[in-house]
């Protein structure tokens, strides 16, 4: 991607974005730091224990429309969203393996929930953030080749999805919204970073999404470290949301992860501060990029709930189609 100018910048400085790079709010620093990430890198493999193997179920086959809100996790922060006759992909990885280099890296523990050509009509993509394990270039361009759909995604990321054969896209900054084939589309705020070369460190934006279509509110969150005023300041625009995507994965070793992954207890939080009807995980035993194992997620996400959420947060199958409850009042 480089660190070539973008088309798509803001014209000046702002609270998150200091006219050449985006920050979160309030932190100079990315959360993660370099010489961080390489001390992790060189010594995790000391510790680490293979993950046991994942049950392997058969992809799912989705309607090709719903008008009542139906999701279904296809894998890490992939899912298929369908809402009002439309459907929705978010971050689209279909390949095996994510790094900048193909076949290397971390691999697929479980095939797509739903077989790429399985998809429905897809006619809207939201893109989250850059990294590799939310934005794969094959997937990408068979998306645009097969269904032609608009993409949205955060600043800084236009160019980058032209040149790969994206036909229509809107690139948002923090809170800004764009109609999408009938979808209300707004992008907030995500305490995360990006990079996917060498030199192009936060040049583009990362976000997580409210999608507003016929009476129905859901919140996909990307990745993102746990802020409580975050989660605060999406209910308190949106306080009625039927069902948020909340990441619960990838969050070991804490001294390394919290600021930019939330782990099951603080997405637990995340779910309590949104006052969300319900919440389904996701970004989580697909790829191995943290220390701890396959099951780990789900374990420590049925501690943090209590007895009355564990009925409102979902820990999904594979491919599984869930349809959302209808809005319970907390308590």
């Amino acid at each position: 991607m480089g660190d070539r100018p973008r088309s798509d910048l803001p014209a000046a400085p702002t609270d998150h974005f200091d006219g050449r790079r985006f920050i979160y709010y309030g932190r100079k620093q990315a959360p993660c730091r370099q010489r961080d990430l390489w001390r992790w890198l060189l010594t995790r493999q000391l510790t680490l224990s293979p993950w046991r193997p994942a049950p392997q179920e058969a992809p799912g086959r989705p309607a090709e429309r719903c008008q009542a809100a139906t999701i279904t996790w296809i894998g890490h922060a992939t899912a298929l969203i369908q809402v009002d006759g439309l459907n929705v992909l978010t971050d689209p990885v279909f390949g095996d393996t994510v790094s900048p280099i193909p076949g290397l890296g971390p691999r697929r523990a479980h095939p797509p929930g739903i077989a790429y050509a399985d998809l429905p009509p897809i006619d809207v993509v939201l893109i989250s953030h850059a990294h590799y394990d939310h934005l794969e270039a094959d997937t990408i361009r068979a998306m645009a080749r097969d269904h032609a759909p608009r993409f949205v995604a955060g600043r800084g990321l236009h160019d980058w999805l032209i040149a790969r054969g994206a036909p229509r896209v809107t690139t948002l900054d923090w809170w800004q919204s764009c109609n999408a084939a009938g979808l209300r589309v707004t992008a907030t705020p995500a305490q995360h970073w990006s990079r996917r070369g060498l030199f192009d460190r936060n040049r583009t934006l990362w976000c997580g999404y409210v999608l507003e279509a016929a009476g129905q509110t859901l919140y996909f969150a990307g990745d993102t470290g746990y802020d409580p005023a975050l989660f605060s300041s999406i209910a308190d625009r949106w306080p009625a949301i039927d069902c948020a995507l909340l990441p619960i994965g990838a969050y070991e070793p804490r001294r390394f992860m919290q600021p930019q992954h939330m782990n099951p207890s603080e997405a637990v939080n995340a779910f309590r501060k949104l006052q969300a009807a319900s919440a389904i995980g996701i970004h989580f035993g697909t790829f191995r990029l943290t220390d701890e194992a396959r099951e780990q997620p789900a374990e420590d996400l049925a501690a943090a709930l209590s007895e009355e959420e564990a009925a409102r947060f979902i820990v999904p199958r594979f491919g599984r189609a869930i349809i959302p409850t209808e809005r319970v009042e907390p308590r």
